[in-house]
């Protein structure tokens, strides 16, 4: 079996999961055109902790981490299995590189993981193992985890980081629409996609000094770090395939990525 790629996916509002729009069928078609996955190994910008946790439970719930949404968003369910024996591989690979991980028994599925997993699976007949996100170790540390998590793209894990290519949830109430986009937004995807394209890592590393309006785009790092840890599992001179996916509500880009 030839190496699956890795990807980073906007995973948007939880709402995305009742009205999945342009997200929805961007991800159906990226499933159909992957090699199906024995596994799925994801970062979730929605699961942070101060050293690496790896969810290693046999049976993940489906955690609605999110508050005022309609009712019939907390009666959706993912009831993917979890694989130990993949999360045990994984602890041991980050391991490997001084990381110190460790197991968490009872973390669940978040929406940064259920959410865009539901669209691309909707069967959830994939075991899903799920890793925390560093926010305050900055882009290199998730890079260096998505490295160590390499080898698993060879053994027909797929390895995914979801978070948001921007994310400022100020900008709720600020009037943008779809007719009316934050000025940020497309000076920092196209920015994104430049150095993706070209392979600068380290520009890419340093984006909150480099990228225009970075701090604009994340006041915060958490929903752009997953997709260090998709580039850093993609390998060297890996390719970078932008999927365009549209901005939810003028602000939120949602950009999907595949690596290969």
């Amino acid at each position: 079996m030839a190496a699956l790629p890795s990807l980073y996916i906007s995973h948007g509002s939880p709402m995305t999961a009742l009205h999945a729009g342009l997200t929805g069928k961007r991800l159906a078609e990226l499933a159909a055109a992957l090699p199906r996955p024995k596994a799925i190994v994801i970062a979730s910008a929605h699961f942070l902790s101060r050293q690496p946790q790896v969810a290693v439970a046999a049976t993940p719930p489906t955690i609605h981490d999110f508050r005022g949404f309609p009712p019939a968003l907390y009666e959706v369910r993912y009831p993917a299995p979890g694989d130990p024996q993949l999360a045990a591989r994984v602890i041991e690979l980050i391991d490997q590189t001084g990381l110190a991980p460790v197991a968490n028994q009872e973390r669940g599925f978040d929406h940064g993981t259920w959410v865009p997993l539901r669209l691309l699976y909707p069967a959830a007949d994939i075991p899903v193992v799920t890793i925390s996100i560093q926010p305050e170790l900055g882009p290199t540390h998730p890079y260096a985890i998505g490295q160590a998590l390499a080898p698993l793209r060879d053994e027909g894990v797929l390895v995914i980081g979801s978070g948001s290519i921007t994310h400022n949830l100020h900008d709720f109430g600020a009037g943008y629409s779809d007719e009316r986009q934050a000025p940020y937004v497309r000076p920092f995807i196209e920015w994104i996609e430049q150095k993706l394209a070209a392979g600068d890592v380290d520009a890419l590393l340093d984006y909150r000094k480099q990228a225009p309006f970075a701090e604009r785009a994340h006041p915060t790092d958490e929903h752009l770090l997953p997709l260090f840890v998709a580039l850093g599992a993609a390998g060297d001179k890996a390719h970078a395939q932008r999927i365009d996916a549209g901005v939810d509500m003028g602000f939120l880009a949602m950009d999907i990525y595949r690596f290969d």
